[in-house]
């Protein structure tokens, strides 16, 4: 497996799960955990790479597709964002974004197959329109996005970090 890949694995090992949709409260693991397991096996093929994978592991990521946006976002110099944190945008409208940078008020929503489904289109108009109300941009990324390491993807939540002032070591 590539180090993409085994972050996939450890970001869904160490997520919080959502109960009312998997029965569960509890990670399957947490980080100290997963690097305890790494620590008693030294030397085995592939540690050297699990060890990366570790490193950039996140609590929060509810997806393979998060994790990969997170990940190329995070090799194109963005800064870290926040994962699945919710947000409250103004009295009683709260929303809980796939990734978001708050200091800059830019949300990005990972958009899979399941948001096709009509009522789901729905919630997702009302929560543009969340977002939108509170000043907030919301960067909707879809499959087509995440072609070619994600450049796509990358450039839309780098081109909402850059309206809102953000700019990186190579900007200045």
């Amino acid at each position: 497996m590539s180090v993409d890949e085994l972050v996939v694995v450890a970001d869904h090992l160490v997520r919080v799960p959502r109960e009312a949709f998997e029965g569960r409260s509890e990670p399957y693991a947490t980080m100290p955990e997963l690097a305890a397991m790494l620590d008693r096996h030294k030397g085995t093929p592939g540690i050297v790479k699990a060890r990366e994978a570790l490193r950039l592991a996140r609590v929060g990521s509810d997806s393979p597709q998060e994790t990969k946006v997170r990940l190329a976002c995070g090799r194109a110099g963005l800064p870290e964002p926040e994962l699945n944190v919710p947000t409250t945008l103004s009295p009683g409208v709260s929303r809980t974004p796939d990734q978001s940078y708050p200091e800059y008020k830019v949300a990005s929503e990972y958009d899979g197959d399941t948001h096709n489904d009509p009522r789901q289109v729905v919630r997702d108009v009302e929560r543009a329109d969340d977002y939108r109300r509170a000043g907030w941009i919301e960067v909707r990324i879809m499959k087509t996005h995440m072609l070619n390491d994600a450049k796509e993807a990358v450039r839309k939540i780098r081109d909402a970090l850059h309206s809102r002032g953000w700019r990186s070591a190579s900007d200045h």
